[in-house]
């Protein structure tokens, strides 16, 4: 009996290693072998073989072959089909239980990769729950921040109205410091202790730095025309006037204007006595302030008109004063030249202030206050009429009642445009800005 011994694939699946006896003899006794035989068929040709687990897990394998008239057994792999379909099995078993170990490898790695990246999604889903609960946190402290910032705000806005006002109000006060240059007022009222002349001008001894009039505005220094305050020597009460610093050299108190009909002149007594108006528009200063600032001193009283094709011309009169309310403010007013001829002077002088409600008939039809005389041959504060010619139909058939110099067109049915009338001393003389 010959052996031989053959070392099977090492992925055949029924055994891990596989030893083969090959067994020659005419007539084998497979009884003699001490182990547990399997067989596993053959045929008659080539005899028989059997396989074998041993202890060891190995795999052998025996075949008994018969000689045959003297002849060689074939091949046993050639001869025997089944151990040739298990090497194949064996095979083709190894090749997929490769293939699964590949795949499984793979399965592995994939689910190493899961496994990362479900610990990325972990860690990131927690530095969100960080980021949220940041800017949860933040989003309270932001309202918080914003509460403060409202309340600031409401308090910055009541401060700055608060300053607003107060700037205002110094503003108020630097223009009237501006308008009365070093002027202080203390106004004494007359007591028993008083001499007759401080009990007739009390007041002299504590306004005596003030400006009287526009021309000693102008005499301070001041060259601009606009509003300021002034305390008329008589009066000692300061008054706001509008001084004109540009007309023939300035220092020009004005008091009336009229130049586009914004303010109506149809007033009562009361109205023309105290003033009305405003005056950067139309105006009347006031027959009270008229008499106290043509009162202190020798003025002279300067009108200016224009007509609707804005052709200018100016009357001018040396000396001009009112009296005080007990005399009706009456009328003193003489010396005329100028570019016009004279409608006012020779006509009104010496006449006394009426006024719709003070039972003058022409004071009633001229709807207006002013120093009438059967009526007027000048009537600056008139009805303004807008085009110059007019008929008074709508305010009645009685006569004219416009802005009216007789002179200018020779009749009393033209209204003129503009008219401004203003007063300064006689003896004003003009000198260079400084």
């Amino acid at each position: 009996m010959s052996l031989l011994s053959l070392t099977a694939p090492p992925g055949w699946s029924m055994c891990s290693a596989l030893y083969i006896l090959i067994v020659l003899l005419p007539e084998a006794k497979t009884d003699s072998l001490n182990a547990t035989i399997i067989r596993n068929g053959g045929g008659s040709q080539c005899g028989e073989y059997t396989n074998q687990v041993m202890e060891n897990g190995m795999c052998r394998l025996v075949a008994t072959l018969p000689q045959l008239d003297e002849r060689r057994c074939p091949d046993m792999f050639r001869c025997t089909d089944e151990v040739s379909y298990w090497l194949h099995e064996n095979e083709e078993r190894t090749q997929q239980i490769m293939a699964l170990k590949e795949t499984i490898s793979e399965l592995q790695e994939e689910l190493r990769n899961h496994r990362h990246r479900i610990k990325v999604l972990e860690l990131q889903s927690e530095e969100r729950v960080h980021l949220n609960i940041s800017l949860e946190q933040r989003f309270h402290e932001l309202e918080l921040h914003y509460a403060e910032a409202t309340t600031m705000l409401h308090l910055q806005g009541t401060l700055i109205l608060d300053l607003q006002n107060q700037l205002h109000n110094l503003t108020l006060q630097m223009d009237k410091v501006k308008r009365s240059p070093g002027c202080l007022i203390n106004i004494v009222r007359p007591n028993p202790l008083m001499t007759a002349h401080d009990r007739l001008h009390p007041e002299i001894q504590h306004v005596r730095n003030c400006p009287i009039d526009c021309t000693s505005i102008y005499h301070n220094g001041v060259r601009r025309s606009g509003l300021y305050t002034v305390v008329p020597s008589l009066a000692g009460m300061p008054v706001e006037v509008y001084c004109d610093m540009d007309t023939d050299g300035g220092g020009w108190t004005v008091i009336q204007r009229r130049f586009d009909g914004s303010v109506s002149f149809d007033r009562n007594w009361r109205d023309y006595r105290d003033g009305f108006g405003e005056l950067h528009s139309e105006f009347w200063l006031g027959n009270d302030h008229i008499h106290d600032l043509s009162a202190q001193g020798d003025y002279s009283l300067r009108i200016d008109l224009e007509d609707w094709t804005s052709k200018h011309k100016h009357a001018l009169y040396q000396s001009f004063s009112v009296e005080d309310e007990e005399h009706q403010y009456r009328l003193h007013v003489s010396g005329f030249s100028g570019t016009v001829q004279d409608s006012f002077s020779w006509y009104h002088n010496k006449q006394g202030f009426s006024t719709p409600d003070s039972g003058n008939i022409c004071a009633e039809i001229s709807h207006g206050g002013w120093w009438y005389n059967q009526c007027f041959y000048a009537n600056l504060n008139g009805v303004y009429y807008r085009g110059g010619h007019y008929t008074p139909k709508g305010r009645g058939p009685l006569g004219p009642d416009g802005i009216v110099w007789h002179s200018w067109k020779d009749s009393d049915y033209y209204s003129l445009r503009k008219v401004s009338m203003m007063i300064r001393p006689r003896s004003f003389q003009s000198r260079s800005s400084p």
